[in-house]
């Protein structure tokens, strides 16, 4: 990764001009890691003419020499960003970009103090998150065992899905496999919801019971080598109504006609209206109640984002989610979500679901 760490920082360096400074300082971890690979809690990245310089404590002398190849490691003592800021005092930067989406408000303000009047900063947005957009092949690759990992857990607790088992149960289970075939740990809170409750896009997983006919929706994901998965199975406990079947198949066709939409120089937004209006066709598009997808990789949540009204367009190499979904309150919850990485050829799938609703 040396030579990815080298070429990123060089493209961040370049663009500087673009914005009038001759300085950049990330803070954000998922950034700082993209840009020089440190993986510690405490971190600002500034890339300026000469060599990037990470600043951290202590606490992380040893790990920062194992893990940045590509920038000096300073030690700092005290407030991070007060040790940045007497850097720059003395350093040759002039004018400062920053992050103001990624700095709260006393973070920037203790920066400012610390610089003193000399520096004048430039507000920057997705600098480093644009670049992230596009996925190496060694991403890519990163992120579609991230994908498999989460599905072969899902399959593991299959046969524990029943009558009687709590949802926070299900939640231990899924987690637990994960880690045990190499995750770090979950992308986000794994979401197990059933009958009723399954209606809730984001329910937190709760002590009821499983019931037998009921739906139940399944999101999890996993942390495989610092990239996410992120993944959502409906199954029903018992024989399903016909109407729920059909339901299940309206939501599965609305994701492969997302996928089928899902090419370089598409818009946003264009994937998002292939999925609604097999919803529409359906009469179910009124309980669909969020986007079609959203970007995946370092962060579970990235851009592109495909939503409505969105304009921007689709590049080879970003990896996205299609979730199409419908809530009813009175009946529950169907949502299915697999990763795609767009190609020139069309969306590659990490992950298949079931074309039909699974009756356990």
């Amino acid at each position: 990764m040396d030579h990815l760490h080298h070429k990123r920082i060089q493209i961040v360096r370049r663009r500087l001009e673009e914005f009038d400074a001759d300085g950049f300082l990330s803070t954000h971890p998922a950034n700082v890691y993209y840009l020089c690979g440190f993986t510690g809690s405490s971190a600002a990245l500034l890339v300026e003419r000469g060599p990037a310089r990470l600043f951290t404590d202590g606490r992380f002398l040893i790990q920062s020499r194992q893990e940045v190849k590509k920038a000096r490691v300073q030690i700092v003592s005290g407030s991070l960003l007060a040790g940045v800021g007497l850097y720059l005092r003395r350093s040759r930067v002039r004018r400062l970009a920053y992050e103001p989406a990624l700095l709260t408000m006393a973070q920037f303000g203790e920066l400012r103090k610390s610089t003193g009047p000399r520096i004048r900063f430039t507000r920057v947005f997705g600098l480093v998150e644009e670049l992230r957009q596009v996925k190496s092949s060694d991403e890519i690759t990163r992120m579609r065992k991230a994908a498999q990992l989460a599905l072969a857990a899902f399959e593991e607790v299959l046969p524990l899905i029943r009558p009687g088992v709590r949802e926070f149960e299900l939640v231990a289970e899924i987690e637990y496999r994960m880690r045990r075939k190499g995750a770090s740990g979950p992308a986000f809170d794994t979401i197990v919801a059933s009958g009723r409750r399954s209606a809730l896009p984001h329910a937190r997983p709760s002590a009821k019971v499983l019931r037998k006919n009921e739906l139940v929706v399944l999101d999890l994901g996993a942390i495989l080598d610092h990239y996410c998965s992120d993944l959502t199975r409906t199954v029903f406990l018992g024989r399903a109504p016909a109407r729920l079947r059909c339901w299940y198949r309206s939501v599965w066709e609305a994701q492969q006609a997302a996928k089928r939409a899902l090419l370089p120089g598409a818009a946003e937004g264009e994937v998002d209206a292939a999925a609604r209006r097999v919803l529409e066709q359906a009469g179910l598009a009124r309980w669909f109640v969020h986007g079609t997808g959203h970007g995946l990789g370092l962060e579970v949540h990235e851009d592109p984002r495909l939503a409505r009204g969105q304009k921007k367009t689709l590049q080879a190499g970003n990896v996205v989610t299609i979730e199409p979904g419908i809530y009813l309150e009175a009946v529950g919850g169907i949502r299915i979500e697999d990763d795609f990485v767009v190609s020139q050829n069309g969306a590659i799938a990490f992950t298949k679901s079931p074309a039909e609703l699974l009756e356990l």
